[in-house]
């Protein structure tokens, strides 16, 4: 406990500078810190969880004295049977913490110079980590619901005169998908994806503890909570706020998630639409902390999550 308290007080004056100029040697001392910060850096046994272990002197691989077997510092880990440098995950993961709208894997994979198939799963690895904690959130007390859609649209015609409106459903690809977001006043985030904002009670019921004040507008989608919630309701065709009712906090984070879409990534598909929603409730969430802190907090969640049942060997999958 006392390591990892120490390794994030250090860590906030840690910079994507002073990443790059780290030896191998650094950044494995760093990564050994993070995943092991409650034995002070010590290894521990992913197999056993035994903490008598020695190191290899010629390569650095540990071996556990419990169960006899080998293991390297990201071995059962988001980076096991790694390719790049450790340095380079650490590099990785900072230039991550530092894009407050995100950022795409073209320009990650320009930034670490590897491929864009390499920093697209790299990117999505530490989006899975942003997100394991956020999976398992309970809100409770003023919570904020509401829903916004994301792709799905014909690409339009160049003349005015073969143009469709894109906003019916017969003019839409059926890939569009809402995202419904439940974001706790001077809490934490919460979201999910869907086909249609209705379909997100069940979730909300599920998330969001009985006895909450829930503050949604108009849509007919979320008339079934007031059986369950005091809630409260405001009409933004005539107001944004009136008497302490809105949805300011919820609206916050899809300008965020706008943003993300209109400036990083252009596009967002529906098939990883969870993913970028996942990391940009995190953002938001942790938008006042110091960039080094950030970086800590994603390191440390990455080092401690097992291996991606989505992302290991998902090219070789996807091929």
């Amino acid at each position: 406990m006392s390591q990892h308290f120490l390794l994030s007080a250090k860590a906030r004056t840690l910079s994507v500078t002073k990443v790059a100029r780290m030896s191998h040697e650094e950044a494995a001392q760093t990564f050994r810190a993070l995943r092991w910060a409650n034995n002070d850096g010590n290894p521990v046994c992913p197999a056993c969880g035994c903490t008598t272990c020695y190191e290899y002197a010629t390569r650095a691989i540990f071996k556990c004295k419990g169960c006899g077997k080998q293991f390297s510092v990201t071995s059962g880990t988001l980076f096991a049977s790694r390719k790049l440098p450790i340095r380079d995950y650490l590099l990785a993961i900072a230039i991550f913490a530092n894009a407050v709208k995100g950022i795409s894997a073209l320009q990650l994979g320009r930034d670490l110079d590897i491929s864009y198939k390499s920093a697209f799963v790299l990117a999505h690895k530490l989006r899975e980590a942003m997100m394991a904690e956020q999976n398992e959130l309970i809100l409770s007390g003023i919570v904020e619901v509401d829903g916004a859609y994301f792709g799905g649209h014909f690409r339009q015609e160049n003349r005015k005169a073969d143009r469709r409106d894109r906003r019916l459903a017969e003019n839409q690809t059926g890939q569009r998908r809402v995202v419904v977001v439940m974001r706790e006043r001077g809490g934490r985030t919460a979201t999910s994806v869907f086909h249609r904002e209705d379909q997100a009670v069940p979730t909300i019921l599920d998330r969001v503890a009985r006895g909450s004040t829930i503050m949604a507008d108009e849509a007919s989608s979320w008339d079934d909570l007031h059986a369950v919630y005091a809630a409260r309701r405001i009409n933004h065709s005539v107001a944004f706020s009136d008497d302490g009712a809105c949805t300011n906090q919820a609206e916050s984070y899809f300008s965020r998630l706008r943003r993300a879409e209109w400036g990083q990534h252009h596009h967002l598909s529906s098939q990883y639409l969870a993913c970028y929603a996942g990391e940009m409730a995190w953002r938001e969430d942790y938008r006042r902390r110091a960039n080094g802190e950030q970086f800590t907090m994603i390191a440390a969640g990455a080092l401690n999550r097992p291996v991606s049942r989505v992302w290991a060997g998902y090219w070789q999958r996807a091929a």
